[in-house]
């Protein structure tokens, strides 16, 4: 009795062990890690105009734009035409403007009517955006990984 509880307590047990074998992967060699997908640096030539927060230009709500980001004087935002934001200048991108100092960031988009343009916030006054004017800059900013840029060269600004 006690051999034969030992035998089949042996195979029992040979056999739980064979199941759980056959379940481990074998460890092969290393698979290659991808390296990761690295950011780049994107820049493109822009016609630049100027925006207050002032209901004369805009709507009833003029602190806030058109896709509800709430606008404070002192922020160093900018609205961007539709085409650029296909090109990878969402909301939140931060970016770099040629001829203003520090950066800022994407908090709106245009209407679809302009292409290739910003426009530059700058709070509520207004004689500074006056003094801004309308000027050709270039614009910089970093693409997130694996972004595609579309070639909108073709297409001339408004």
């Amino acid at each position: 009795m006690e051999a034969t509880r030992a035998f089949w307590g042996g195979l029992l047990c040979s056999v739980l062990l064979a199941g759980c074998t056959e379940r481990t992967p074998v460890p092969g060699p290393a698979e290659p890690i991808a390296p990761p997908r690295t950011s780049t640096e994107r820049s493109v030539r822009v016609t630049a105009t100027a925006f207050n927060s002032l209901a004369a230009q805009t709507d009833s709500t003029p602190g806030t734009t058109a896709s509800g980001a709430k606008l404070r004087p002192g922020m160093q935002v900018i609205a961007v035409s539709k085409d650029l934001a296909e090109m990878g200048l969402d909301e939140g991108t931060k970016v770099r403007i040629e001829g203003l100092p520090g950066g800022g960031g994407v908090a709106d988009k245009m209407d679809a009517r302009w292409h290739r343009r910003i426009d530059v916030y700058f709070g509520k006054d207004e004689s500074a955006a006056l003094e801004f004017g309308k000027k050709e800059v270039t614009i910089h900013w970093t693409a997130a990984p694996g972004a595609e840029p579309r070639d909108d060269s073709a297409r001339p600004p408004r």
